[in-house]
């Protein structure tokens, strides 16, 4: 069977990296606080006492445009029930709408939002007057799903009260299509992909053209062509929704010229990560949700890989953000990495952070292949393990030697195979946690000072890397190399075998190693008494 990095560079016959599904938040600047609010109400309506009944002629007024809207351009108004999937009834609509461009469905439900709520107060003098906050409310909110001629499916949701909330939920291989239709170019669509393309390099330099502009650009098209909250007055003063990230997803996704080289790939990647714990979960994509009132099994939690008729899929999570990988349709190879929030990144949900957030997707989407890469073909040579565990110097400085087997040394390597540090890097109190759990200490008994000392060791033999100017590290392609090889000797080969090598069988378990190696000397004995008989005589 083919290495993982044989099916990846011989058996893939497509591969691109693209924007996928892309939820953008519109919110107002200027009403975002209860002063804002009673600036609004005093100044820009000019009523000199703010009072909560002068929201109820705003969210009419805007009620009132939809309705009419809907009933002048014939556009069909669906009441969303709870628990319906929203976009399989918009999907159904959208099969009978053959327009390039309009709007195909207008959904109705009643959603959770951040809106203001008054408390009347009774002042000094024994005036009156409202005291406002942000609390949650149930309002109606309107989907507006649209076929846009550069965005293609997309829809906009947007609520009825104050500040009124606005969602856009694009995609960005369905941008790219419609750009491909554009310039004549043809393409085989994958549900949510491409699987074959004629200019595969075209295609590649369009998905990596998306910007934060052509996100705008749609917000800014739909929000004057649909009824909106706001009116042109309103606009003029300032009063305007301003977009900000709240989900954004990246995908790599690898086309194999056969499907069975997709499941080589599965079979051999779960295997390699299920014993050394480097993603937090390989598991199934299960129905249910796990909380706190979800019963367990009868014989407790458990990770299983069923390969037998379903397709397994592999999870790995970071902060509020995560990696899947999958196989898509039984074609093509999905490493989709899901930003929920960009301060994982270490930057802000603005809009204009959106190539930072891709390229920083982007990277961790190709770092997991090389993980996986190095996790299945991770020789070292002779001189390579010999300048590891010996003392030498680097860069005129003394390296200690890092022991195969010592205790100390294996915690350390086997931490560096966590994919948390894929991101970002780590810091000392970052891996030092790992390691202590590890050797079984506090992290009083292996405090900052040791985890220094280790990280020195580590940085003068090449496995890990300091960024510059920081106190953050990273793991070099070199460091993967020796740690994923280390762990993976120790703890599937010397580990579950050294039983079999003791003098004594305290387990009483059977050992077919042990059975072999009782069989061996037997014979030895045997030859032995011969060879002397033989002599003697």
């Amino acid at each position: 069977m083919p290495n993982v990095h044989e099916i990846i560079r011989d058996h893939v016959s497509l591969s691109i990296t693209c924007i996928d599904r892309l939820y953008v938040n519109g919110y107002m600047p200027a009403l975002q606080t209860s002063g804002q609010l009673c600036d609004f109400m005093r100044k820009h309506l000019g009523q000199p006492i703010p009072s909560p009944a002068l929201f109820r002629p705003l969210h009419d007024r805007f009620v009132k445009a939809v309705e009419t809207f809907a009933q002048r351009h014939e556009i069909p108004v669906v009441a969303f029930e709870r628990g319906e999937r929203k976009d399989d009834i918009a999907n159904g609509y959208r099969a009978g709408f053959h327009r390039r461009d309009g709007v195909v469905l207008i959904g109705v439900a009643q959603e959770r939002a951040w809106s203001f709520r008054a408390a009347k107060r009774r002042g000094q003098g024994g005036g009156v007057y409202f005291e406002f906050s942000r609390q949650p409310v149930f309002v109606k909110h309107y989907y507006f799903y649209v076929q846009d001629l550069e965005w293609g499916p997309a829809f906009l949701k947007v609520g009825t009260y104050l500040p009124y909330p606005v969602k856009l939920c694009l995609n960005g291989h369905e941008w790219a299509k419609q750009q491909l239709r554009h310039e004549g170019i043809r393409f085989d669509s994958l549900d949510n992909g491409f699987v074959a393309c004629r200019r595969r390099e075209r295609l590649q330099e369009i998905c990596d053209r998306l910007s934060a502009q052509d996100v705008q650009a749609f917000f800014d098209r739909w929000s004057r062509r649909l009824p909106w909250p706001w009116n042109d007055h309103d606009r003029r003063s300032g009063f305007d929704h301003r977009l900000s990230l709240w989900q954004m997803e990246v995908s790599l996704t690898q086309v194999f010229d056969q499907p069975v080289q997709g499941r080589h790939f599965f079979e051999e990647v779960i295997r390699e990560n299920l014993d050394l714990g480097r993603p937090h979960r390989v598991s199934l994509l299960f129905p249910t949700r796990l909380n706190r009132r979800t019963p367990s099994p009868p014989f407790g939690y458990r990770t299983r890989v069923i390969t037998d008729g379903v397709n397994p899929s592999l999870h790995i999570e970071y902060k509020r953000s995560h990696v899947k990988q999958y196989f898509k349709e039984s074609r093509a190879l999905r490493t989709e990495t899901t930003i929920n929030d960009p301060r994982d990144f270490a930057t802000t949900k603005a809009l204009k952070n959106l190539p930072y957030l891709r390229n920083q997707a982007s990277t961790v989407n190709r770092r997991l292949l090389e993980v996986e890469r190095l996790s299945h073909h991770c020789t070292l040579s002779q001189e390579a393990l010999d300048r590891l565990q010996r003392p030498t110097l680097e860069a005129d400085q003394r390296a200690p030697g890092l022991r195969f087997g010592d205790t100390r040394v294996m915690a350390l390597l086997h931490a560096l195979c966590l994919f948390d540090h894929l991101q970002r890097g780590f810091r000392n109190h970052d891996l030092r946690q790992h390691v202590a759990d590890l050797l079984g200490l506090s992290s009083e008994q292996y405090g900052p000072g040791r985890m220094t000392y280790d990280l020195r060791r580590l940085r003068l033999k090449g496995l890990i890397a300091r960024v510059p100017k920081t106190h953050r590290y990273t793991v070099t392609t070199y460091g993967l190399r020796v740690a994923l090889f280390c762990s993976k000797l120790f703890l599937r080969i010397l580990r579950p075998a050294w039983p079999a090598l003791l003098p004594a069988n305290p387990d009483h378990i059977p050992r077919p190693l042990r059975s072999a190696f009782l069989k061996l000397e037997s014979e030895i004995e045997k030859l032995g008494s011969n060879a002397r008989l033989k002599a003697a005589s």
